[in-house]
């Protein structure tokens, strides 16, 4: 996967950089694993938008992704690698012996036609899915459980990954990839390698109408607001402004919304840096 830059051929063009999509091996989605996917423009059920800057965007469908990794000892075989519109990795359609298929986060380096397993049978290559308790020390994972039983939840973006650092009982201390240190019970799942198209932040989208495209609408500045509008807001010329914070008032910028009760707190070894 590499990015590449588009010749300024007109002004949108100028500053666009693009994925090449050489590792996508075809335009075609397996049509039982698609579900349509309503779009609600940021309005309720009642007409009101309650999520501003959501609008508009290209009609997609969902691709229906198995981050539960639950076929232990089924082995299956890397059918294709696909582009998928939701998410920023790719997706790799997999066909298991019993005739099941099923979508996955693509790993990096999982090529077509490469085998994969999940459970205790599974071996700590790319794109297996093992117990945290059978991992090597120092492995690279992603999709990792919180909870058994409930499917991937950690690093599942395009490019992210963690690291299992050590174990310490039924826990295990994995390296975030926030930089937090923190323990998951060895019971929870994770699939061996990073994820897939690793350079997706080096993209850009070159003009605004790129992200209209995504289903994006304009974010109005706060300080451009009037006092009425934002906390921000209000002033003559550039003299508006004052201390960052939220259309709600919540400062930003290194303000912790984090609740200081929260019972996951325990689990965390070490918090992520700022």
């Amino acid at each position: 996967m590499a990015v590449k830059k588009i010749l300024p051929t007109t002004p949108g063009q100028r500053h666009k950089v693009v994925g090449n999509f050489d590792d996508v091996t075809t335009s075609t989605p397996e049509k039982s694993l698609l579900a349509v996917q309503a779009r609600s423009g940021g309005r309720n059920n009642t007409g009101k938008m309650t999520t501003r800057n959501i609008g508009g965007g290209h009609k997609k469908k969902y691709r229906i992704i198995d981050f539960k990794r639950d076929k232990h000892g089924i082995p299956g075989k890397v059918a294709t690698v696909e582009y998928d519109p939701n998410r920023t990795s790719r997706i790799a359609l997999i066909h298991y012996v019993d005739g099941e298929k099923r979508y996955i986060v693509c790993p990096n380096g999982l090529k077509v036609g490469q085998e994969i397993l999940s459970g205790k049978d599974a071996i700590p290559e790319v794109g297996h899915a093992m117990f945290l308790a059978d991992i090597p020390l120092g492995s690279v994972i992603h999709n990792i459980e919180m909870k058994p039983g409930r499917g991937g939840v950690i690093a599942r973006g395009a490019g992210a990954h963690a690291q299992l650092n050590a174990r310490d009982g039924k826990y295990a201390v994995i390296k975030m990839p926030s930089g937090e240190t923190r323990m998951i019970l060895t019971t929870c799942l994770a699939t061996i390698g990073s994820v897939s198209n690793s350079e997706h932040m080096l993209e850009r989208k070159g003009k605004a109408g790129k992200s209209r495209w995504l289903g994006r609408r304009p974010r109005v500045r706060g300080v451009a607001m009037n006092p009425v509008d934002h906390p921000m807001g209000g002033g003559e010329g550039k003299s508006s402004g004052g201390h960052p914070r939220s259309r709600n008032g919540i400062p930003a910028k290194g303000f912790k919304t984090r609740s200081k009760k929260k019972a996951s707190s325990k689990y965390i070894i070490e918090k992520r840096k700022k």
